[in-house]
């Protein structure tokens, strides 16, 4: 049960604008414990929606007042959003990928993307990242 929690604090966290490996804590509890694939992969998945959702309550509380300043600069911010509106809510089927994703969960808060087009668009992306990190460490071992 410990490496469950490990695995879901892990996926929670890297999804929100805190560095860090969910893949590696994915990969490690595959290879480490007796947990069925399907549970491990739904765990981080969910962890890292739940995160990801965080970051676009954060997105929202800055659009409507609540939040001051968001910690990124403004140029960078800038290159988000100029990609979130070309591409618009399909960018977040990006939400998986390292440096991109988390700002782009941000900014979906930020366009008061709904929380129903958000959380399946997310869950996508994330759910077929950890399938491909789950199917690569299958390769390995």
């Amino acid at each position: 049960m410990g490496s469950l929690i490990g695995l879901f604090a892990s996926a929670f966290l890297s999804a929100t604008l805190l560095p860090g490996s969910s893949e590696a804590a994915l990969a490690a509890a595959v290879t480490l414990t007796d947990h069925p694939l399907p549970l491990l992969i739904a765990v981080a998945t969910i962890g890292n929606v739940l995160g990801s959702c965080v970051n676009w309550l954060l997105g929202r509380l800055v659009s409507a007042g609540h939040v001051l300043r968001l910690p990124v600069s403004g140029a960078r911010l800038g290159r988000f959003e100029a990609f979130y509106s070309r591409f618009g809510i399909w960018s977040l089927l990006l939400s998986w990928v390292p440096i991109l994703g988390d700002p782009l969960t941000v900014l979906a808060g930020l366009a008061r993307t709904p929380l129903i087009l958000f959380v399946p668009l997310v869950t996508i992306g994330k759910l077929a990242r950890y399938l491909a990190v789950a199917g690569l460490v299958g390769l390995g071992g």
